[in-house]
């Protein structure tokens, strides 16, 4: 995770240049139609899977390797790649509008150009030594000065060609309020408020240090109140948009269709606070309305296919003749869900146990038992290793042994935790090992994580909608071109 993460993150970064590209050379020839949204997906497209699949394995191993049990800290790295992945999927969103209903020409091309200026950013705050992180790798001001210059030039050079030439560009198709379009508006609305709040958290301690020298730290409180009511309602709308007709819809009809959605969603809640005590009262309701992104998936695909209306080998007939990008939309709003589930159970729900512990002595945590055997020493090719066996039973049945480790590197003056993972489902019981204390004791954090998986299910399953949308046809063929009559009348303007 930690070898191939990077990479990933930076095929994402990179890929996002060919969607800029694009722009400029759009703003440069003063000229942009649906061939032209056509040819910027793909490439927005798998750039958008690689920084997803990087994010992802980053969290992981964040999770997995620090031993601090969390899976995702509004680190300033990275907020530096979730930025430009929320641009980037606001400009996907944008781009199938331009490509459908040649509409929202600008506000794609300066899309394309934020959203690649974040990743310049990414790399800067990554590779500066602006920032002290787990996740920085240098610490060189020269290189730091270097790639500001890059940024001065790339973004101020892009953004000042937009500022001069974005107002030759013609508009493109109008379309009423309630519609697909106005869906997908209010998609990039919600999504690029909430980059502007992780940018402005991110970058505001940095800007006050340099003005003022006074030092502040912006956490996880500012991003939770801030990012969290930015993201629900665009989760309440996710389902709304595909069964929304384009240029004019019915919201009403749309309603109707969700139904199943809705109830399926009221009853997880319902039987959420029926059988949960403790924790947050709105965590079901966040639960209920991951349900409904899930089941609203579904129900685009039930209605597209005609399922439990026609006969079931007609549908399936439909099923396998609709396009891919559909099976792709469907498969990563459904991944959303799945993430969201897993967000809420695991920071709602999580039980923890931080002590410390001699051989024999049993740690009691959500119903499991971890009896300490054992704390033995062993040396590796270049790192010596304190060992712990931990024997772990489930309402007295033994289930397995874990053995957590702490690896100290003497020549570099550097140590790293491997954690013990039991995986129960999607839920997982975790220990990692601290420091041995004076007494011989050893310091233990033990935590259950209750479907703490679903949160990294969650975005292979986007990814691999993403995936099946880059398959689809219509991405590899050019887009259709206007009648003749149309283009007479184009020429004669």
């Amino acid at each position: 995770g930690l070898a191939v993460h990077p990479p990933m993150l930076y095929l994402g970064y990179v890929g996002f240049s060919i969607s800029f590209s694009f722009a400029v050379a759009a703003l440069l020839e003063g000229r942009i139609d649906a061939a032209w949204a056509r040819w910027v997906r793909p490439w927005t497209l798998v750039a958008w899977i690689f920084l997803t699949l990087g994010i992802a394995m980053g969290s992981y191993w964040a999770y997995y390797e620090l031993g601090w049990g969390g899976w995702w800290f509004w680190d300033p790295v990275e907020n530096a790649s979730l930025m430009p992945w929320l641009a980037g999927t606001a400009l996907l969103h944008s781009a199938v509008v331009m490509e459908k209903r040649n509409a929202l020409k600008v506000w794609t091309i300066l899309l394309s150009i934020l959203t690649f200026s974040l990743s310049l950013l990414g790399t800067f705050l990554v590779r500066s030594g602006v920032l002290t992180s787990v996740h920085a790798f240098a610490t060189d001001p020269t290189r730091g000065v270097f790639i500001l210059l890059i940024l001065c030039i790339f973004i101020g050079g892009s953004l000042s060609l937009y500022a001069f030439r974005a107002t030759a560009l013609k508009q493109g198709g109008l379309f009423a309020p309630i519609s697909r379009e106005g869906a997908l508006v209010l998609n990039n609305l919600f999504l690029t408020a909430a980059c502007a709040t992780v940018f402005i958290g991110t970058l505001y301690p940095l800007a006050l240090e340099v003005l003022t020298g006074d030092k502040i730290s912006v956490g996880a409180p500012f991003f939770n109140l801030t990012f969290g009511p930015l993201f629900l309602p665009l989760m309440l709308a996710v389902p709304f948009g595909p069964l929304l007709a384009w240029k004019r819809g019915d919201l009403l009809g749309a309603a109707q269709r969700l139904t199943a959605a809705g109830i399926a969603a009221l009853l997880a809640v319902a039987m959420l606070w029926a059988w949960t005590r403790g924790g947050n009262a709105f965590a079901p309701l966040a639960i209920g309305l991951a349900v409904f992104v899930i089941a609203g998936a579904l129900t685009d695909l039930v209605e597209r296919t005609g399922l439990f209306r026609v006969p079931f080998a007609i549908a399936t007939r439909r099923a396998r003749g609709l396009p891919r990008a559909t099976w792709g939309s469907a498969f990563a709003h459904a991944g959303v869900g799945v993430a969201l589930i897993g967000i809420v159970c695991e920071t709602t729900w999580n039980s923890e146990y931080i002590g410390t512990m001699r051989p024999d002595d049993v740690a009691k945590i959500a119903g499991y038992e971890l009896k300490l055997d054992n704390v033995s020493q062993r040396k590796g090719p270049n790192f010596s290793e304190m060992l712990a066996q931990f024997s772990v039973s489930l309402d007295g049945q033994r289930l397995s042994d874990m053995t957590p480790s702490k690896r100290n590197f003497a020549a570099r003056g550097s140590s790293t935790t491997e954690a013990a993972l039991l995986t129960n489902g999607a839920s997982q019981l975790y220990v990692s090992l601290g420091e041995t204390t004076a007494d011989g004791a050893i310091a233990v954090r033990i935590y259950h994580k209750p479907m703490v998986l679903l949160i990294w299910w969650g975005p292979i399953l986007m990814a691999l909608g993403g995936v099946l949308s880059l398959s689809d046809r219509r991405l590899r063929v050019g887009a259709p071109k206007p009648a003749k009559s149309l283009r007479g009348l184009q020429a004669a303007e």
